[in-house]
């Protein structure tokens, strides 16, 4: 059992050494949710640093990204092309239960050894690599990222207003990524239990990314339908949309069913005969008609306050939401926070989901740059 360092109140992992050789989002954010859970984690970083501290300056000496996905771990700057430094890697991994890292495919490989190796040292390690495409394949060495693969695998196109594509406001496909990565980790640990035996994953945001695309990819393959962009509605359900209030503020809902049209037909814009009419009967015949239904449903809202509008479909059961801003969600009702400490400063960050009942996250604070080194130094220089 090897106990954190860098303490941390949740302690379903407690005793698990996560060694992770990462930079930027993706890898990061796998670590971290095994660190949130309890887990050891030691970041090794090169000697510059993760690039991703200073992506901005929303933190000081460190970004958001940073703050957000570093909470909780050990931090020591490693050169791997150093005999000593490669030196304590390897015998990190002789003493790790997961080794995750997100440097180039093969990278880890040349400096430290590949899975064979490393199962010789460690016969029950779980080692997670992430890349951008894979370690085989035309792609297997282009470099990649967020933006680029959102590009790439397609989101770009159907994402954004209809005069031009977009991109995902969030890191979309790194945080795929890491949550793929994370769930395949837990999913070897579990294994393990009944084998004693590790293995090997491989995650790349190219192919996370490809698993969330099925539904339009379907679409296209076997509907004959070419799923075009449409901003804030959505392409293949109508009613299903941003609409403007009285005070010119913007409200969403949805219909998913012919029962909830026909209620919001008769509460909400109180014309009864609307859901019968044959150009809005069914799901598809409002799609084909979408502006001319949306014609309506705006002349409705525009003399109906936006409160006063959720109020009354909240009444009727019909799911809507508001456009917020990021200042509305500081004062949402649902939004909860945690606390994370860096630099010797209190940062208030939306709290993750996933919380166990009766359970509050505590999470430890965002090292330095390599704060953990000279005792990870020490610890591991056997």
């Amino acid at each position: 059992m090897i106990k954190s360092k860098n303490k941390n109140f949740n302690t379903d992992l407690t005793g698990l050494l996560i060694v992770s050789i990462e930079q930027a989002v993706a890898a990061p954010y796998a670590s971290g949710k095994l660190a949130d859970a309890g887990a050891r984690v030691i970041k090794i970083e090169r000697p510059e640093g993760d690039f991703a501290r200073k992506y901005d300056a929303a933190g000081g000496n460190k970004s958001s990204y940073f703050i957000w996905l570093n909470r909780g771990k050990e931090a020591v700057c490693l050169d791997l092309k150093n005999q000593d430094d490669k030196k304590i890697l390897i015998n990190m991994v002789k003493k790790a239960d997961v080794l995750i890292q997100n440097l180039l495919p093969g990278a880890v490989d040349r400096m430290v050894g590949d899975f064979g190796q490393m199962q010789k040292l460690n016969p029950s390690l779980i080692r997670c690599d992430i890349s951008g495409y894979g370690s085989s394949g035309e792609f297997a060495n282009v470099k990649a990222y967020d933006l680029l693969i959102q590009a790439e695998s397609g989101l770009s196109l159907i994402t954004g207003a209809e005069a031009e594509p977009g991109r995902v406001g969030v890191s979309v496909c790194d945080i795929a990524a890491g949550m793929t990565a994370y769930q395949s980790i837990l999913q070897a640990l579990y294994v393990r239990l009944k084998t004693n035996e590790g293995r090997q994953i491989e995650v790349s945001l190219f192919h996370s990314l490809m698993d969330w695309m099925n539904v339009p990819h379907l679409q296209k393959q076997y509907g004959n339908t070419n799923v075009q962009r449409v901003g804030l509605n959505h392409p293949t359900i109508a009613p299903y949309g941003v609409y403007s209030t009285k005070e010119d503020r913007k409200i969403l809902f949805g219909i998913q069913n012919e029962r909830e049209f026909q209620i919001f037909c008769s509460k909400i814009l109180e014309m009864d005969s609307l859901a019968t009419a044959p150009e809005f009967k069914s799901n598809t015949s409002r799609v084909a008609n979408r502006d001319a239904l949306d014609s309506i449903i705006n002349a409705k809202f525009a003399n109906i306050e936006i409160n006063v509008l959720a109020a009354r479909l909240q009444e009727n059961n019909i799911a809507f939401g508001r456009l917020n801003g990021l200042d509305d969600l500081l004062v949402h009702p649902q939004t909860e926070f945690i606390s994370v400490c860096s630099g010797g400063k209190e940062y208030s960050l939306f709290s993750p989901s996933g919380i166990i009942k009766g359970q509050k996250y505590q999470m430890g604070e965002v090292p330095e740059l390599d704060q953990h080194g000279s005792q990870l130094r020490k610890e591991f220089n056997i």
